[in-house]
């Protein structure tokens, strides 16, 4: 078949650090195949990331709460016609997913490294991984496909110009103008989350210091974590935002710099290209770390604390990181920030 006739399907349906993780393997296929038809099947709450990627000639949306919404997704796979599908997710539903999508040719990673070990008997070709980043490990399997892993990665996004928009009006109704840095203080499990009182402390000795606003990101759920920031930080309250997806795309592309755990919004922020502080404890940065050149690291773990388990209590090494420490690197990556 020649490369007008190819016909890819990329399968990670979430979460957001891993999809982030996965675009560089893909713009390395893209790059292999210029002409060829590459399409995305991701969960809809993610599909705002991708659109609009010149990597990607559709992204199909999935959902696996509503029967009607996984029928039409499976039939809009079926009548793609995919020649291969590449699984960088390594679960059952994924895997399934690339199987019900009828291409002949499905890759994913050998039953020692897919996630759940069983989803590798619905891949023809069982790939194990060379690197150390998880998007390392993913270039494996584009590579499998006939792409070349490259020098450095690329992130072919698109931030909506909507969001960018909407978010710029947001915070100029709080008051909110010129330059800014982006606080996140959440996480999918609180051990590798660093306690709020500490960013609050972070938020107010950093303006005091560089005369820059501090605009804090607010999840789904983690009201009580915004209020415990701004009470610590007192007269130096950030402005809080709660945003959509297009939202938070615009909002930390444009950052003098972003400060998280290993969660959503610091790779978000890396991949579209804005300095980076990554606070790091039981996860491994040389895992899960931003991929993206650039990024400052603050990581006090000890090799025998790196540990994956959603644990509901605080990571002594986290602990270990102190509000000094985040000011520093905080200081660092203003100066690799473009003004």
């Amino acid at each position: 078949m020649n490369e007008n006739g190819k016909r890819f399907l990329i399968v990670r349906l979430t979460a957001l650090g891993d999809i982030l993780h996965t675009v560089p393997a893909v713009a390395a296929l893209r790059a292999a195949y210029r002409v060829a038809k590459i399409d995305w099947v991701v969960e809809r709450k993610w599909a705002p990331v991708l659109e609009g990627s010149p990597a990607l000639n559709e992204v199909i949306s999935f959902d696996r709460r509503s029967p009607w919404i996984l029928f039409e997704c499976v039939r809009r796979l079926r009548e793609n016609h995919y020649a291969c599908a590449i699984d960088f997710q390594g679960l059952y539903k994924s895997s399934l997913l690339a199987a019900l999508s009828g291409a002949e040719r499905r890759i994913g990673f050998d039953g020692d490294w897919a996630r759940e070990e069983g989803a590798a008997i619905f891949y023809t070709e069982r790939v194990t991984p060379e690197g150390r980043n998880v998007a390392e490990l993913n270039y494996s399997l584009a590579e499998q496909a006939g792409a070349q892993r490259p020098q450095l990665p690329e992130y072919p996004l698109r931030v909506p110009a909507g969001g960018a928009a909407s978010v710029r009006a947001r915070l100029r109704e709080q008051g909110m103008e010129g330059e800014y840095i982006v606080v996140a203080p959440g996480g999918s499990w609180r051990a590798k989350c660093w306690p709020p009182e500490r960013y609050g402390e972070f938020c107010r000795e950093f303006e005091a210091r560089h005369n820059l606003r501090v605009v804090l990101v607010q999840g789904p759920g983690e009201a009580g974590v915004a209020e415990a920031v701004c009470r610590t930080a007192a007269t130096r309250r950030p402005v809080v935002i709660a945003t959509t997806i297009e939202e938070l795309m615009g909002l930390v592309a444009h950052a003098r710099c972003v400060v998280a755990a290993d969660s959503g919004p610091l790779h978000l922020a890396s991949a579209l290209g804005a300095p980076v502080v990554g606070l790091y404890g039981p996860t491994d940065p040389a895992r899960n770390g931003p991929f993206a050149p650039g990024a400052t690291i603050v990581d006090k773990a000890r090799p025998e604390e790196i540990s994956y388990k959603r644990r509901r209590d605080y990571s002594p090494a986290m602990l270990r990181i102190t509000v000094s420490d985040v000011l520093a690197a905080a200081a660092t990556a203003l100066q690799r920030a473009p003004r």
